[in-house]
C-alpha cells in the first residue's frame, strides 16, 4: 500500500464488522461570517528581535484568508504571509490591524498576549 492511499479511509486500520463501510467525516462549516469569527492579534518577536503582528484563529477558505491578508498588508504597508488560519504581518501594527478588522465586521477581535 502506498503512502498516498493511507489516508483514503481516514486512518482506519481494521474492523471485524462484516457490514462496515467507512464514513466520511463532514467538516464543520468553514465559511463563517465575519461577525462569528474569533480572532486574536499577537505581537511576536522572531530571530534578531524583529517584530511581527500575528492574527490567529481565522476559520474560512484559504482564498478568503489570502484576501484578508492582502488587505491588511496593503493598509499597513508591510510584507507578510498567510496560511493555516494565521496571518503574519511584518512589524508592530496591532492597533491598525485591530481597527481594520473591526471595520471589516470581525466583531469578536481583540489584542492578546502581554
Amino acid at each position: 500500500m502506498s503512502k498516498n492511499k493511507r489516508h483514503e479511509f481516514g486512518g482506519f486500520v481494521f474492523s471485524t464488522d462484516p457490514d462496515f463501510s467507512p464514513q466520511e467525516d463532514s467538516e464543520p462549516d468553514m465559511n463563517l461570517p465575519n461577525d462569528k469569527q474569533t480572532l486574536r492579534i499577537w505581537l511576536e518577536r522572531g530571530k534578531g528581535g524583529k517584530e511581527a503582528t500575528v492574527v490567529k484563529g481565522y476559520l474560512g477558505s484559504p482564498d478568503r484568508l489570502n484576501e484578508l491578508a492582502k488587505l491588511l498588508k496593503s493598509k499597513c504597508a508591510a510584507g507578510g504571509n498567510a496560511k493555516d488560519g494565521v496571518i503574519i504581518i511584518q512589524g508592530d501594527h496591532r492597533d491598525k490591524v485591530l481597527a481594520m478588522l473591526l471595520e471589516q465586521g470581525y466583531k469578536n477581535t481583540k489584542k492578546a498576549g502581554g
